[in-house]
């Protein structure tokens, strides 16, 4: 199978790269989910990866779409996913970045991104990265025309471990320039029983590492928040309604009145 080819990328029998789900929702919040399915399009073939190195967290964040999908229900929320790989290309990287298309993700040599040429990086770009992002503007372009005001969740989960180092925090609560909505969630969060709650932890959202928080969130001037799971705890359903109903719970809190959230200072 030809890694490199440059033809059209998606087989028009194959699912479109963003699925949207409750697009008129009348919750206060949009959530996105920006590495929801590990799916590779047949034309890239397994990448060079054996089927192992496409189901683990290097393909997409495990358990992360079912929690989402869980929200928006219990919340009446927008949800919007993207459902192919990140190992094709990641969705919460600006398309500059040399790990936008991973040659090396962790200690795992990516060979279908190897030598990629300009035209196949740019064709999967515009069928999967752009897409996807296109639809987030235009539901909240939708939103802002009549109205509506809106709050952003970016549901994702991480890993226990990461290159022998033990992580341990149950949730991250990451955010950049703006703390509104994270300072409104934590108290829940803290009052939730026992929970290691990391801020911007294990990871910190900045203009260089991410995407979807500072272009669809700071840039707007909306309240943004990324969740980040641990995977241990959402890898099964039984977790999943869990963390569901626990997000589901602060937020659903903050959201009765968000009043408050969008007058804070950030």
């Amino acid at each position: 199978m030809d890694f490199k080819r440059s033809r059209p990328l998606l087989a028009p029998d194959e699912p479109p790269a963003v699925e949207t789900v409750n697009a008129d929702g009348r919750s206060v919040y949009v959530i996105t989910c920006e590495h929801a399915g590990n799916r590779i399009p047949r034309a890239l073939g397994d990448m060079g990866l054996e089927e192992r190195e496409r189901l683990r967290h290097i393909g997409w964040d495990i358990g992360a779409a079912a929690v989402a999908r869980r929200l928006s229900v219990m919340l009446d929320a927008p949800l919007v996913l993207q459902t192919y790989s990140r190992l094709v290309i990641d969705c919460n990287r600006t398309l500059d970045r040399p790990d936008s298309i991973p040659v090396v993700s962790e200690t795992t040599e990516i060979a279908g991104n190897r030598d990629l040429p300009p035209d196949a990086a740019r064709m999967r770009a515009e069928e999967i990265h752009k897409p996807y992002h296109d639809e987030i503007a235009g539901l909240l372009d939708r939103r802002r025309a009549v109205g509506k005001p809106t709050m952003l969740i970016a549901m994702h989960s991480f890993t226990p471990v990461f290159k022998a180092v033990p992580r341990p925090w149950h949730v991250g609560f990451l955010f950049n320039r703006d703390p509104r909505l994270s300072n409104a969630l934590l108290p829940h969060a803290h009052g939730d029983g026992d929970l290691v709650v990391g801020v911007n932890e294990p990871y910190a959202i900045s203009d260089l590492s991410d995407y979807t928080i500072p272009i669809h969130g700071e840039r707007r001037g909306i309240p943004h928040l990324e969740f980040e799971v641990r995977q241990d705890l959402i890898e099964g359903e039984a977790g999943q309604r869990a963390w569901a109903d626990r997000l589901g719970r602060w937020m659903g809190r903050v959201g009765d009145e968000p009043g408050s959230v969008f007058e804070a200072n950030r």
